[in-house]
């Protein structure tokens, strides 16, 4: 059965900026702008799904360009602040490939999305991969962290699933929009660790990554 059948063809999509999701990982997300506000309390009346796909640095500020290929997730959890901010979870579904933008009279922005590409995304056959496979990855990995500061509990991390390690040390490495761009289309979860790999590789060897952490 061919679960993207039941998936909506015409999708709210959220541009944010050196930010990914994968299929099977779940994000807190704080929603305080009126435009992204009203597109929550209207996925909330349906059925909870929301497009999130990254800008490109061309178009207006208001409206940028939009990557091709981005990543739907289902609203889980909801809390409103009392300064009337919203505090979502999304749990990642299946990536897709925009089609067209649709014009509306909402404030937010929707898009046809096609997800025929990225199928085994909600395939229940996973990937042969082991442990192994992740050590050079996770040993560079945590020099760069080390270098740039950033905190990452590691024991959680070994806790995970292959594919899910994979997919949150994607989504939570400091690279730049293009790099998190290129580890979102990578068409499987094997690719997608070849990948991680070589950017890995670049930033080690890069000068700037080369400081003494104070």
């Amino acid at each position: 059965m061919n679960k993207n059948k039941d998936l909506p063809k015409i999708i709210p999509v959220f541009p944010l900026s050196n930010f990914i999701i994968f299929p099977e990982t779940t994000v807190p997300l704080n929603i305080f702008e009126p435009r992204y506000i009203q597109m929550i309390d209207d996925a909330m009346k349906s059925d909870r799904i929301i497009g999130m796909i990254q800008p490109r640095k061309t178009g207006n500020k208001d409206k940028p360009d939009l990557y091709k290929t981005g990543c739907a997730g289902k609203i889980t959890s909801f809390n409103e602040t009392e300064d009337g901010r919203y505090l979502i979870i999304i749990n990642g579904i299946s990536r897709f490939n925009i089609v067209s933008e649709v014009d509306h009279e909402r404030l937010y922005r929707k898009c046809q999305v096609d997800f025929n590409y990225y199928s085994q995304d909600v395939s229940e056959v996973k990937e042969k991969m082991n442990f192994s496979d992740l050590d050079k990855i996770l040993k560079n990995l945590k020099t760069l962290f080390k270098r740039q500061g950033y905190v990452i509990n590691w024991k959680d991390l070994q806790k995970q699933s292959l594919d899910q390690t994979i997919n949150t040390l994607s989504m939570a490495s400091p690279f730049s929009l293009e790099e998190k761009q290129i580890l979102l289309e990578a068409t499987n979860l094997n690719k997608r660790r070849e990948k991680l790999e070589e950017i890995l590789h670049t930033y080690i060897l890069d000068k700037f990554s080369n400081t003494t952490i104070q």
